[in-house]
């Protein structure tokens, strides 16, 4: 099979466009090299989800090392909408397709993959790439799929909840009874948040912008709930809390929140730093840590992932066993086919979704 860079020329050859020499040259390789084709959401430019474009291109090949998996199901996560604008930490190179958290079967294994085969059932994390029928995984970012968690599920669980799990034990150090406040509760991955804070002996605080999400919130388990959009954030927390404030802030939306929020820490509270869904990266008066003794810290999970597998690994293993015993339950709001790809990021940037999306390659 070919690279997919070769995709454009292919795309003339399928219009019946000749004019380029390379694609005669692209013709007579055929007879040596099996071509395979697939669909995919293609990002040739830096922009909005209305760039993107709906194509067939070549399809990609496992090296030594990778896993190519037929895609059943991708999450689509709020660094999607960043990755395409070129606002990620990251910029890939083009073409490329968005999409990170994939979950799928095996088709094809690289040299030196021994755990995962040809037909397995599987969930995996890439940093762009699956927005299309099919991917390639790294063997070591590529598990197994628990039996009867649903494609759709499967493909919402790695990122948000590898997230939300790393967030508040390795870097907040959460304790049983500590209280936690979650601003935007209902999103993807403050629902896992609020999960798993629940699951570690929390109380929880859930803060979000409508009086919808603040009851699905409730059906999650949130312990008291706060609509920041009519109350007061530093205020209603205070009195939560009978003035001491919360341990421990996760904050995935930015903005003037992040302020309001850290005005409302306890002493050595730990400000985790998720994202900036609000769009803005927040400036924060330094001398609010001094006061409060408190902590801003930041969370990267894929970095995390990269710089300590075996931590990792270790979070993922008990995620799953949480989600086989029934203790994790991924909110599923909507699903899209893969060619409306480009309206789930719109409805994402829009905050008009709670819980997760997800495209379904069934649809």
């Amino acid at each position: 099979m070919l690279k997919v860079k070769y995709y454009i020329e292919f795309q003339r050859i399928i219009r019946g466009d000749f004019s380029n020499p390379f694609s005669y040259y692209l013709i007579n390789v055929s007879s040596d090299f099996k071509i395979e084709f697939m669909k995919a959401i293609v990002c040739n430019q830096f922009g909005l989800p209305d760039t993107l474009e709906y194509l067939d291109i070549t399809a990609p090949e496992p090296e030594e090392g990778e896993i190519l998996i037929s895609v059943k199901a991708c999450s689509v996560n709020f660094p999607d909408t960043l990755i395409i604008q070129g606002k990620y930490q990251f910029k890939p190179e083009f073409p490329f397709s968005p999409g990170s958290d994939v979950a799928g079967i095996v088709e094809n294994v690289g040299k030196n993959v021994t755990h995962l085969k040809a037909g397995d059932e599987v969930v995996g994390f890439i940093p762009f790439g699956g927005f299309a029928e099919k991917a390639i995984v790294k063997a070591k970012d590529c598990f197994p799929k628990p039996k009867g968690m649903p494609m759709v599920n499967a493909a919402a669980f790695l990122l948000a909840y590898g997230t939300s799990y790393h967030a508040l034990k390795d870097r907040a150090n959460l304790q049983k009874g500590e209280t936690v406040l979650i601003l935007g509760a209902s999103g993807g991955v403050g629902l896992t948040a609020l999960e798993l804070a629940k699951l570690m002996g929390a109380k929880v605080i859930a803060a979000a912008s409508t009086e919808e999400k603040l009851e699905l919130c409730k059906q999650f388990g949130a312990d008291e709930v706060i609509n920041y959009t009519k109350e007061s954030l530093k205020d209603k927390v205070k009195e939560i809390t009978n003035g001491k404030g919360v341990d421990v802030i996760y904050d995935p939306v930015g903005g003037h929140f992040s302020e309001l929020a850290l005005r409302a820490i306890a002493w050595k509270g730990r400000h985790l730093v998720i994202g900036f869904a609000n769009g803005e990266i927040p400036k924060i008066p330094i001398n609010l840590t001094l006061l409060k003794g408190a902590s801003i810290v930041g969370v990267f999970w894929g970095a995390f992932a990269q710089k300590q597998p075996k931590e990792s690994l270790d979070n993922i293993k008990q995620l799953l066993t949480w989600f086989a015993k029934g203790e994790l339950k991924p909110h599923i709001d909507k699903t899209y086919a893969l060619e409306n790809a480009p309206k789930a990021l719109e409805d994402m940037m829009e905050r008009k979704t709670k819980g997760k999306i997800v495209i379904d390659m069934e649809l």
